[in-house]
């Protein structure tokens, strides 16, 4: 009996500490994104840090120069990348519409050829949606930016980002040894081993998905970059860069990228085909690499985070902390993940599924 009361203790304390902890997101989750993204940034280049320190450089001088190589990429991809994304981004807004009407004739005769006498009826559908789009589309693409500002990416909160962050990754990088051995000083005796199993188990889950996961992404979005740059596709760099940071949630990534790259495709070659059958073959080459290679061999099989389960998560958290949801949908959803199969593992062992009572044992006995 007293042990089962101890038990009970146990997990209200642990619940009460899980609910103010997500209750303190909840109220300070305003100030929190780059707190928040230097511990993801931090655990995600711990390894590389751990490397340079076998080095012989130290720890604080492995923590300096990972920051260093990390500012470094930062600013290379905001000196070139951004400029040339934000070019191709302002293209697409002011040339869609013209396009859109250049191929308005040929759509409207192979439609006809097929559709015969209710060619009509779509006709009119599709004249109304393009005069909607052409008279609104610059006051869509205007409010698209303006919410997507307000909510998270204002100049005070993105400076913020920029110099905070990285004294953060720094600090959390110098100390991660001794935090890490620190919090398995603090675990409660009786169940010290049960705990560093699951935290095991989630960090293995968590180091597969986000480091591999991540390599999948650089990988593809070099290759879909690549690709379709060469093909001669319109804005090849933003699609192959949008598929390729979007591919961190398996197959959503490829299939708004070929939907986007398709649309594209037909829009600037209408009626030739020639160019959509090349896009629809690199993503072809892009999914079999990933489905025969990169997944397998890079992220393998310990993850355990299925594709809707991480959509879900990412939607869940983001709805109830913002962008800061974001950033900890996975590593939350991976650890759920994990606590789950490790609750799952206990119920299949316990009496209550093999159908025992401790009376029948009693009477056994």
């Amino acid at each position: 009996m007293n042990t089962k009361a101890k038990q009970q203790r146990q997990v209200l304390f642990w619940s009460a500490i899980a609910l103010l902890f997500a209750l303190a997101i909840l109220v300070l989750q305003e100030i929190l994104l780059p707190f928040v993204a230097g511990l993801v940034l931090a655990y995600a280049l711990n390894p590389l840090a751990d490397s340079l320190e076998r080095t012989g450089v130290g720890r604080l001088g492995a923590a300096a120069l990972t920051v260093a190589l990390l500012v470094v990429v930062f600013i290379v991809v905001l000196v070139i990348l951004v400029p040339l994304l934000l070019q191709q981004a302002q293209q697409i807004v002011a040339s869609l519409p013209a396009d859109l009407e250049s191929i308005r004739p040929q759509v409207e005769a192979w439609a006809k050829d097929r559709l015969g006498d209710n060619f009509g009826q779509l006709q009119t559908a599709v004249e109304q949606g393009l005069g909607e789009i052409s008279k609104n589309w610059t006051g869509i693409a205007g409010s698209i930016a303006h919410g997507v500002w307000d909510r998270g990416w204002a100049i005070i909160d993105f400076l913020a980002v920029l110099l905070i962050t990285p004294i953060v990754v720094f600090y959390l990088l110098v100390d991660w040894p001794a935090m890490i051995r620190r919090l398995g000083e603090m675990l409660p005796r009786d169940h010290e081993v049960t705990i560093r199993e699951v935290v095991t188990d989630i960090d293995r889950a968590l180091s597969a998905f986000i480091r591999g996961q991540g390599l999948v992404c650089l990988t593809l979005g070099t290759l879909y970059t690549v690709g379709l740059s060469l093909i001669g596709l319109k804005y090849g760099l933003l699609v192959g860069i949008f598929t390729g940071v979007m591919t961190f949630v398996p197959v959503v990534g490829s299939v708004l990228g070929l939907i986007t790259a398709s649309i594209l495709a037909i829009v600037q070659a209408w009626p030739d085909l020639t160019l959509l059958l090349m896009v629809i073959g690199i993503f072809a080459l892009g999914q079999a690499l990933d489905a025969s290679f990169l997944t397998p061999r890079i992220v393998g099989p310990k993850v355990g985070l299925h594709p809707v389960g991480l959509i879900f998560a990412l939607f869940v958290f983001s709805y109830l902390f913002g962008f800061v949801g974001v950033l900890v949908a996975v590593p939350l959803a991976a650890a759920i993940g994990v606590i789950i199969r490790f609750a799952l593992n206990l119920y299949m062992k316990s009496p209550i599924y093999r159908g025992e009572s401790s009376d029948s044992n009693g009477a056994g006995q």
